[in-house]
């Protein structure tokens, strides 16, 4: 009885304190804050909304039934009180204020569509103040906006205040023993040595059925802020290019942020230039998360980390899209043992060869 006086309790606070927010004048405030903190507090136990959006999608409903399931819940994919009280969800401190930096105006910089453009250019940056700010923060620039009603985004400038989504910065520290990438689902599960589910990252997949890896892999090299090695010889519909080209890091990078080798030659798992994009369009092979995704899962895991691959036979030919789920049992184990290799500015690993991580030009 007292379990269920704490749940009423914790459910009606929650929805109390979508009421009032400034951030969200002009459109239905208890929705989207309430919107907002599930996504927040989902992304803060390692269960990724994706992108957020203040909007209730396929993501999010997936990331609360798996939460749900792990935490022996009714899965029901919704925001329940019982969910609520879980994720300890609070609406009330769903957003927060944000000063623009100096080290975001560093950032920026031109994104010319062409590769011969691209490899001429110190960094791949951010294209304005808006975008650096809604990658800080894990969010779609159009959330960004709706939390700025009035404001000109595009003015953006060092000083500047603006509401952000109140991300933690120091969510939980998790560690995973292995990997699953379900192609059917579109998603990355980070388990325990006890075969527990411990983090669930979105990720885009290829394109085309005959690029899907299938049976075991494991990571060979991880790397933050890598270049990347454009071969026209992998990419037959660039036209004007007829040498490998070295295309310089940043967030804008084909690959994001960061590097997770794959030992399948020209397979790895990265961050994405196009966050808004990922499980939505197809890849030549790799695995596209968000990069803060990409980032969070390079510290989970270690080279050596053993990965296996389910739900081939239930993605259609030329189609991302999942038809239905294949679920198989993983038997593999992967003790811990070397760390992982990464390059700059992490400061407890060393750099390995940052450059030539992703050498093989096909992924992205």
């Amino acid at each position: 009885m007292r379990d269920s006086r704490t749940l009423t309790v914790a459910f009606v606070s929650l929805i109390a304190g979508c009421l009032a927010s400034p951030a969200f004048a002009g459109e239905n405030a208890a929705s989207l804050r309430s919107t907002l903190a599930w996504q927040i507090a989902l992304e803060r136990v390692g269960f990724s909304p994706g992108v957020i959006d203040g909007g209730i999608g396929r993501k999010t409903e997936l990331a609360t039934r798996e939460f749900q399931r792990v935490r022996g819940l009714p899965i029901t994919g919704k925001l329940d009180p019982a969910t609520a009280a879980a994720l300890a969800v609070d609406p009330g401190g769903a957003t927060t204020s944000y000063t623009v930096r100096p080290d975001d105006l560093a950032q920026l910089g031109p994104v010319p569509k062409g590769w011969l453009e691209k490899s001429r250019l110190p960094q791949l940056g951010y294209e304005n103040l808006a975008a650096a700010v809604a990658e800080r923060f894990h969010c779609s620039t159009g959330l960004l906006a709706r939390l700025n009603r009035g404001r000109n985004l595009g003015r953006l400038q060092v000083g500047d205040r603006v509401v952000v989504p109140a991300v933690d910065e120091n969510s939980a520290r998790l560690r995973g023993d292995h990997l699953e990438i379900d192609l059917s689902e579109r998603v990355v599960r980070v388990l325990n040595r006890q075969r527990q589910l411990v983090a669930l990252l979105h990720c885009s997949i290829a394109k085309h059925r005959d690029k899907l890896p299938s049976g075991e892999a494991s990571v060979v090299v991880i790397t933050e802020n890598p270049t990347y090695t454009f071969d026209p010889k992998m990419w037959p519909e660039v036209k004007g290019v007829d040498r490998k080209l070295l295309i310089p890091a940043g967030p804008r990078n084909p690959v994001g942020r960061c590097w997770i080798g794959l030992s399948l030659p020209g397979y790895g798992i990265h961050g994405s230039p196009n966050p808004e994009l990922i499980g939505k369009t197809g890849s030549h092979g790799c695995f596209r998360l968000s990069n803060w995704d990409a980032l969070r899962l390079a510290r989970m895991i270690r080279v050596g980390t053993k990965v296996h691959f389910v739900g081939r036979e239930a993605v259609a030919e030329g189609s991302h899209v999942p038809r239905k789920s294949a679920k198989v049992e993983l038997t593999i184990e992967a003790p811990y043992g070397n760390p992982a290799v990464r390059t700059v500015p992490s400061p407890r690993l060393k750099d390995v060869h940052a450059k030539l991580a992703v050498d093989a030009g096909v992924c992205v």
